[in-house]
């Protein structure tokens, strides 16, 4: 985590609370923070100096830096990604439809950056960290390790706990008559795997608290749920095997779209 932060500003709103974001990250991280604007169109006006300053009044003791890039903005910030430890963006820029719940370069960037990204969204409470809780997804304990080490990370950070989250279903309770009664091995199985995903990471934080969440049914429910009382939700993606990237599965979209607190997309594989 000694790698600067990057934040992407565009003078909109949501990126303006993005770069609030940032600059508490960076203090809590103690790494510079990088303000980074680039376009296609015009180079801006004085939009990237004023959140400079911003970020400079919110917090002195952040170091931070501003470059101006006249490049498309999702592939320069996936580009500088390969040097940060983070990029952060907002959910959403200017010129995005309003019924668009991600902006087209949030998505981009969280798809294809080498580096965690982080989607500032949600509300104002998860944005403060006001719940000081940090939840991770888990699934495959092959492919958990990185996704859940940011998350513990993120919550030494904030002096917040940390709940692992696996879903899991059993197709055969949908059929008829089905025995209820009989001992649950799909349940036990999800148990002892969600065990597996968060066992190093809680014997590397034994002073993090940790709550352990199986949940029966469909894995961006039960996160959507999970996000509405945490400052951060932390889901994996998997890169593609031959290609730049990663590929973010239909649980990645729906929180990025949905989640009512931030989001780091985590790569892994």
């Amino acid at each position: 985590m000694d790698k600067p932060l990057i934040v992407g500003v565009d003078g909109s709103a949501p990126s303006v609370r993005a770069l609030d974001w940032a600059v508490d990250e960076a203090a809590a991280r103690g790494v510079p923070l990088r303000v980074v604007h680039a376009s296609v169109a015009a180079l801006p006006d004085d939009f990237v100096a004023s959140a400079v300053e911003r970020a400079v009044r919110r917090d002195p003791s952040v170091k931070v830096t501003s470059e101006v890039l006249h490049d498309d903005p999702a592939l320069a910030l996936v580009r500088l990604g390969s040097e940060a430890g983070a990029v952060v963006v907002g959910s959403r820029g200017h010129g995005e439809l309003a019924e668009m719940l991600l902006g087209s370069v949030s998505l981009s960037v969280a798809a294809h950056a080498e580096s965690p990204v982080i989607v500032v969204r949600g509300y104002e409470e998860a944005i403060a960290r006001d719940h000081r809780s940090v939840v991770v997804g888990v699934d495959d304990p092959r492919e958990a390790a990185p996704a859940v080490d940011f998350a513990f990370r993120e919550a030494h950070l904030l002096g917040a706990s940390v709940t692992v989250v696996h879903a899991w279903r059993c197709p055969v309770r949908e059929v008829p008559d089905f025995p209820t009664t009989l001992p649950d091995e799909h349940q036990q199985r999800a148990e002892a795997r969600l065990d597996e995903c968060a066992r190093d990471a809680t014997a590397a934080h034994p002073d993090i608290p940790v709550h352990r969440r199986t949940v029966e049914g469909h894995a961006r429910t039960a996160l959507l749920a999970a996000s509405r009382t945490a400052d951060l939700l932390v889901v994996g993606a998997r890169r593609r095997n031959g290609h730049v990237g990663m590929r973010l599965g239909p649980v990645d979209h729906a929180v990025l779209h949905h989640a009512a607190c931030p989001v780091a997309i985590v790569p892994h594989g």
